[in-house]
């Protein structure tokens, strides 16, 4: 795996809280401008995307 690949799973639905994507976590902001930011930003939001996930399928799975 390339080092800070982008989390892009191409779902592409920003209908989670906060406006995050239900695939990777991120916001549409942060979509564009992945491929601009220093890696120690990648990096820091990767961590982010990870908690970020977690509570997206906590919130889905109360839904069900």
């Amino acid at each position: 795996m390339k080092r800070n690949q982008s989390p892009c799973i191409d779902v592409c639905d920003f209908s989670g809280p906060k406006g995050w994507c239900l695939g990777c976590g991120r916001t549409r902001e942060e979509c564009q401008t992945w491929k601009g930011m220093k890696p120690y930003d990648k990096n820091t939001l990767q961590k982010a995307l990870k908690k970020r996930m977690v509570k997206i399928k906590t919130l889905h799975s109360e839904k069900d």
